[in-house]
């Protein structure tokens, strides 16, 4: 078993361990496709692709177990509940960046303060418009299932 893990790259003071998961080919390719470190993606698109998983399936939890779940406003509340958690996000995104990114000798865009503000905006606005975009479609589910009725009749 101690034959599969080794250290990573063989240097055993990096503090990281290469596991058949860990550098399996799989892995390497499903983490390169991710938004975050997909190569030729600017900023602002990777920001506005990971806001908008990120406000999509927030709006749910907030609706279904919110403490107004029972009340005729709970997809509202869930709604704004949700923008009200992008909006702390984005404050927190602004302040890593401020703190972390003070130097603009990156290789990578992502790794300086004008890329991380880029991706802090596209995340705010793909954030918003996935929560609007599944309060819509949560707002009208008895439309879509009538839609999807008459399609299949």
């Amino acid at each position: 078993m101690t034959d599969f893990i080794q250290p990573y790259n063989e240097d055993p003071f990096v503090g990281n361990l290469s596991t058949p998961i860990s550098t399996s080919t799989f892995t390497r390719t499903l983490l390169s496709n991710l938004p975050a470190y997909r190569r030729g993606v600017t900023p602002l698109m990777r920001g506005l692709e990971i806001g908008m998983a990120h406000g999509y399936f927030l709006v749910g939890p907030f609706d279904k177990l919110g403490p107004l779940r029972n009340t005729e406003v709970a997809l509202l509340s869930g709604f704004l509940s949700t923008v009200g958690l992008i909006i702390i996000l984005t404050v927190c995104l602004l302040i890593y960046g401020n703190v972390s990114f003070d130097k603009d000798d990156s290789k990578e865009l992502l790794q300086t303060s004008e890329g991380w503000g880029q991706f802090t905006a596209g995340f705010l606005v793909g954030a918003v418009g996935g929560s609007g975009f599944a309060y819509l479609c949560l707002a009208n589910v008895p439309i879509l299932q009538t839609l999807g009725m008459s399609l299949f009749i």
